[in-house]
């Protein structure tokens, strides 16, 4: 079975449920500052599943391309990936943990062919916070799981969220596929690599409010999950995710152009196909980050410069575009944004790839001066192989106990600051987070007021501090622009003018000329926040799933703190409300 297969079967079956299929959101989250890329389904439906109404409905279905970076030093073993596409379905205070798990039973076993000797499930075992999952339990006995095959696990195993401080939680009940090649054993061990989760059904029956106490929640949603890549190898009985028709073509080109087998140097192999492919993916979104030295831009400088490095011990020198043309030509048919933006990935990866080859120089210079391999590696990019080989071409000896010592130091620092870089978020929803959510729609409209249409939004991120809004714009803005754009926005708070939301078919939506990424895909009906009495005279009107204040007049006061460059023709306001 190959990925197309999946993805399809996967859509219609759940569209045969009742659910709307959405197209895969961004990948670079929209007013949520507590992670740097979406890293599953469910994290741009957030407002849904904190009661605000979806304008598909309460059922919703969709593969949403991800990334986690979380584990990126694990990348080059036969399992760890940063991009993967998440199989979802949703329901939003609709079915609950009867239809949901009877519905990824069927689509496992009836669809996907998976033999129940084969299958095994965990729930949760139940502390101090929630009680043991038995309603779960009893589901799958009464679909005739034997019980045996099901494991009861603790917080860590089988327990979602909340994403933030605060919100929508729940235990977990998560579905496993026997990979071994003999007889699965009648009792489920989860510890047994043989077993490969394939599903997850996220059971989101609680609210941890602020004094972390857990209470019951108001809409309870069911979020499934699965990963299409791990999907492909249990159901090929693959014992490594770099084999599956996903990963193929790149593996074939990267052997083409080295002239290596890949069976021969499985680390570097992976590594450069899994990086440059997000790399690829990072570039081809809609809202377009280019490698910097913060944010997402960061990652993406260290995903490129990580496959260049062992690009290099294949021998292979200008690599990215060549291994990127694979991956657009795979990918582009479901994720046509990639050959849209073909040509800002290709001139990308050739210059950051250029870069690093003058870094490398620049490294080797600061080696004969005596700077350690630590400085050399965090202070210069300069991989510790190189050094280590240059050291011993000299009869030095190089501390290798120490540089590992100082590595995990900073891997903990760079893990936290990839898997989130700041409390909060839409995710809790506070009325801070709200509040600038809505100044921000008034921000982008103010800047197009001022600098007229070659303004582009590239992306917001919210705290409960402050706003932060991206945007394509070729100069630096005047003190006296600036000044324009924060006394429109203020005026309009002192006008208290209502926002207001409307919900519209994406036909409908378009001629309202309410702003969007024109790239993005959107579903077929569009929630419409707009600021003024009616959707045709509004000053400002965006796609947005919300939430909002009501009234203009709750911000009080806005202002502009900061304005400066974020790469060539991006430019970035911060802001706040006093």
């Amino acid at each position: 079975m190959n990925a197309n297969d999946i993805r399809n079967k996967y859509l219609k079956f759940f569209e045969e449920k009742g659910h709307k299929i959405l197209p895969s959101a961004s990948l670079i989250p929209e007013n949520d500052p507590s992670v740097l890329f979406t890293t599953a389904g469910m994290h741009p439906l957030v407002p849904y599943l904190l009661g605000e109404s979806h304008p598909a409905g309460k059922r919703l279905t969709n593969i949403q391309k991800c990334i986690r970076t979380g584990d990126i030093d694990e990348v080059g073993d036969n399992s760890h990936l940063t991009f993967f596409e998440m199989m979802g379905n949703w329901s939003l205070g609709d079915y609950w943990k009867k239809e949901a798990i009877e519905m990824t039973l069927e689509f496992h076993s009836k669809i996907l062919k998976i033999p129940l000797d084969k299958y095994a499930v965990s729930c949760f075992v139940g502390d101090s916070d929630a009680p043991r999952d038995n309603e779960s339990f009893d589901i799958w006995i009464s679909l005739g799981i034997p019980k045996e095959r099901i494991a009861f696990l603790p917080k860590k195993d089988n327990w979602w969220g909340p994403a933030g401080d605060t919100g929508p939680c729940g235990p977990d009940t998560e579905m496993f596929y026997w990979t071994g090649s003999e007889l699965a054993p009648k009792e489920f061990n989860p510890e047994n690599k043989n077993w490969v989760e394939i599903g997850n059904d996220v059971l989101m029956q609680y609210i941890k409010n602020k004094e972390g106490v857990y209470e019951e929640a108001k809409q309870k949603n069911i979020d499934f999950g699965g990963g299409l890549e791990r999907t492909l190898v249990a159901l090929n009985g693959l014992d490594d995710i770099y084999k599956i028709d996903l990963f193929e073509p790149i593996i074939k080109k990267i052997e083409e152009i080295s002239g290596k087998k890949y069976s021969e140097n499985l680390k570097p192999f992976r590594i450069t196909a899994d990086h440059i492919k997000t790399a690829t993916f990072i570039l081809g979104d809609v809202k377009g980050i280019a490698p910097s030295n913060t944010g997402q831009g960061y990652v993406l400088r260290r995903l490129i410069r990580r496959a260049v490095r062992y690009g290099k011990q294949l021998g292979i020198k200008n690599l990215t575009k060549e291994i990127s043309e694979v991956v657009v030509n795979m990918y582009k048919d479901t994720y046509p944004e990639l050959d849209t933006n073909k040509e800002f990935i290709f001139s990308n990866l050739k210059q950051e790839e250029e870069k690093f080859e003058k870094t490398l120089e620049y490294g080797l210079k600061e080696f004969e001066k005596g700077t350690d391999a630590f400085t050399l590696f965090t202070s210069y990019g300069f991989p510790f192989e190189l050094t280590k080989e240059l050291a011993l071409e000299k009869g030095l000896q190089i501390d290798e106990e120490k540089f590992n010592e100082e590595m995990q130091k900073h891997q903990e620092l760079s893990r936290s600051s990839s898997s989130g870089m700041f409390k909060g978020g839409l995710s809790d929803s506070g009325a801070e987070n709200t509040r600038l959510h809505t100044a921000t729609h008034m921000l982008h409209q103010a800047l197009h007021d001022v600098l007229g249409d070659e303004v582009g939004q590239k992306g917001s991120n919210i705290t409960s501090e402050r706003l932060r809004f991206d945007f394509s714009f070729p100069r630096k803005l005047t003190d006296e622009e600036k000044q324009k754009v924060e006394d429109i926005v203020n005026q309009k708070i002192n006008a208290a003018m209502p926002v207001q939301n409307a919900i519209l078919s994406k036909a409908e939506a378009e001629k309202t000329g309410a702003r969007h990424f024109f790239d993005q895909k959107y579903p077929d009906q569009i929630s419409i926040y707009y600021i003024g009495d009616s959707l045709e005279s509004a000053w400002s009107k965006e796609y947005c799933g919300g939430p909002h204040i009501k009234n203009t007049s709750e911000l009080e006061k806005f202002k502009i703190i900061k304005e400066e460059a974020v790469s060539l023709g991006v430019r970035r306001i911060k802001a706040v409300l006093e």
